[in-house]
């Protein structure tokens, strides 16, 4: 296989995605998706207030996106829209640490850059979606 230093093949780019998909995905549910709801108790009346909705609503809704968000990442399935709850939650996690990217916000912002580069470059071939996209009616 010959490595050129400006383009990538589409299956080694695909199965890269895939990749990303897969830890961004599994890292979110096993390191905060699911601790999480482990803590749900404790967390739920000490979780951050989102825009007024109070700490319990919040905390399900990060919830929501850090499992069934991530889930559906994993599975490449409605991809960029799985994205979109996890993309917020990022954006919260990095603002609630006051942009440390050098310091306590540096993880949030890891899965910040990973979400959005997904978003740009969609899920890939080895996805739900793509296959999904190559089905035909008739």
């Amino acid at each position: 296989m010959k490595f050129s230093a400006t383009k990538t093949a589409p299956k080694l780019l695909s199965f890269g995605l895939l990749l990303l998909r897969l830890c961004l995905g599994g890292l979110m549910i096993s390191n905060h998706g699911w601790i999480k709801i482990v803590h749900f108790e404790t967390l739920k009346t000490q979780f951050l207030s989102i825009l007024g909705l109070g700490s319990h609503v919040s905390l399900i809704l990060a919830i929501i996106a850090e499992i069934l968000c991530s889930i559906l990442l994993i599975f490449g399935l409605y991809t960029r829209w799985a994205l979109i709850p996890l993309i917020i939650t990022m954006l919260v996690a990095t603002t609630v640490h006051g942009w440390q990217i050098f310091g306590e916000a540096e993880m949030s912002f890891l899965y910040l850059i990973g979400f959005v580069f997904l978003m740009i470059a969609g899920p890939g071939d080895n996805s739900i979606d793509a296959r999904m996209e190559k089905r035909t009616y008739f």
